[in-house]
């Protein structure tokens, strides 16, 4: 098993809507290497869902539930999707404050770049959060 970091807007995509849906298709992403990130997830494999912009912080985990396949809103063949289920929300958001205080998590891709909006990350560090945000 994998474990990775997806970051949404939370006003334009939710944990609380991803809870309420049931699923989701993780589209629109415009990355070279995010879209390789994506290539990489495997169906039952972690993911952790940051939000960004304005609360800054892990939220949620949530599931691989189908791998990569063609984006149904890109017209140029080039980028892909892959369908997540959510797994539970963490009682205790993991703040990018609390994230940057922590030195077990320096090594976090959230930290090294920034602006990646998939990430893989470690066994390790997946945990650690999990643990934090219980």
């Amino acid at each position: 098993m994998n474990y990775f970091l997806v970051k949404t807007e939370p006003e334009e995509y939710s944990f609380e809507k991803l809870l309420s849906e049931g699923k989701v298709t993780w589209d629109g992403v415009r990355n070279y290497q995010a879209r390789n990130n994506l290539k990489l997830m495997k169906k039952g494999d972690q993911v952790l869902v940051y939000h960004s912009v304005s609360s800054k912080e892990i939220v949620g985990i949530s599931e691989v539930i189908k791998e990569h396949y063609q984006d149904p809103t890109d017209k140029t063949g080039a980028w892909v999707v892959v369908d997540l289920k959510p797994v539970r929300k963490l009682k205790t958001p993991i703040t990018l404050e609390m994230i940057k205080e922590e030195k077990k998590l320096a090594e976090l891709p959230l930290i090294k770049q920034s602006r990646l909006s998939v990430m893989p990350i470690s066994k390790e560090n997946f945990h650690f959060i999990v643990k934090i945000g219980t």
